[in-house]
């Protein structure tokens, strides 16, 4: 399976809803800054976590206060995902948007309110599509307006907010979720995979229509290959501290190949075998680079899922940028600098290659399911600078 690189329009719809923000729970809504399961099994990723800047550049005041992200002040700020995003939805709270705007592919578009700016939290509803048409409105129970312009670009953009002079513009709840991506496990063979020969790895599809990897070590490759994409999938470990990972721009054919995204359920002061004491145990100290780490390059700041539980990875690359997400919280924000390699085990490979699952050793047991991927288009171009006229 191949995706085509393609120039795509942006389609912006940015909305106003009166309901709050799901929360943590299935459905119900809790404390800011948390997806609900539901959500997360849809997809949906946290670029905010209400505690850090982790994923975001910032310019001028920006700060964080009760699990709330403040950017502005005397002068305007703004805050910048790390990551580049295809077609998503971007769904968030704001207050104190007066003279604010998201800015999506270098353009600003307004979140301007009707009524007094600042007086409640407004939901925003953003999503970046195709057809080109930039539609942004906004309702309160007192009033409503709308506009919409038309313009064209590509889908691959950071996401960023900008306040105005003098204000300070409150995010919260900010949540997004990739839009595009195409089933690569049809639950019922193992068509568009062929295992790397020669290793002992078992791969199988259960009753329940999960891709399920026993015993080790090996791996199983998509036949397609990709270089920039989104890819998202749910996984479980049926046993302790078990180790697996998703390999990506690996090399077709070759054993363990490309970078590998970590799966691997075990922090500091988690024994197994022993009883759990979660007062002595540290998940932001994995064992491992941990679940969401970047094997060899970056651990994972947090360790967030647990074995014998369904837990959802999302992987985004863009060019030398690796960036995880696990159950909604990201992970890694990993930037590439070495030298490039035909491999990304000895160097920097940005070109297309497979993504693959790994079993890793005789203790493997873990299976697979929504497995799915959307590639990125290419960068917006940049204008080249005018040349300086001859005198």
């Amino acid at each position: 399976m191949r995706c085509v690189r393609t120039l795509m329009a942006v389609a912006v719809v940015v909305a106003i809803l009166a309901a709050p923000a799901t929360g943590a729970d299935d459905a119900a809504p809790s404390k800011p800054n948390a997806l609900s399961r539901t959500q997360i099994e849809e997809g949906w990723i946290m670029l905010f976590d209400g505690e850090t800047t982790f994923g975001w550049k910032t310019e001028g005041d920006a700060k964080i206060k009760d699990g709330t992200l403040l950017v502005g002040g005397e002068k305007a700020a703004s805050a910048t995902t790390t990551t580049e995003f295809g077609g998503f939805e971007l769904q968030f709270q704001g207050n104190g948007a007066k003279g604010a705007s998201v800015i999506l592919n270098g353009k600003p578009f307004d979140l301007a309110t009707p009524g007094p700016s600042g007086k409640d939290w407004t939901q925003y509803k953003v999503t970046v599509g195709t057809d080109g048409n930039v539609n942004v409105s906004a309702k309160r129970q007192e009033a409503s307006s709308a506009k919409t312009t038309t313009g064209t670009g590509t889908s691959r953009t950071p996401v960023g907010f900008r306040s105005a002079d003098g204000e300070i513009l409150a995010l919260r709840n900010v949540f997004l979720k990739p839009l595009g991506t195409k089933s690569l496990f049809n639950g019922k063979d193992l068509t568009g995979w062929k295992p790397v020969p020669g290793n002992p790895s078992k791969f199988s599809v259960t009753d329940k229509g999960e891709l399920n990897i026993k015993d080790g070590g090996g791996e199983i490759q998509t036949e397609g290959q990709w270089a920039d994409f989104v890819f998202q999938l749910d996984i479980i470990s049926y046993g302790e501290h078990l180790n697996s990972g998703v390999f990506y721009r690996a090399l077709p054919g070759q054993f363990w190949q490309g970078y590998e995204a970590q799966i691997r359920n075990e922090w500091k002061g988690y024994v197994k075998g022993k009883a759990r004491d979660e007062k002595n145990e540290d998940r932001t100290k994995p064992v491992d680079y941990g679940t969401g780490g970047i094997y060899n390059r970056q651990p994972s700041r947090k360790v967030v899922s647990n074995d014998h539980e369904w837990f959802t990875m999302t992987l985004i690359v863009a060019g030398p940028r690796s960036a995880t997400w696990v159950n909604g919280y990201q992970t890694a924000d990993f930037v590439d600098t070495k030298p490039p390699a035909e491999s990304a085990r000895n160097g920097s490979r940005l070109g297309k290659g497979c993504i693959s699952l790994q079993g890793h050793d005789p203790t493997t047991n873990l299976s697979f399911r929504n497995i799915r991927v959307a590639e990125l288009p290419p960068p917006a171009e940049k204008k080249p600078a005018k040349a300086e006229e001859s005198r």
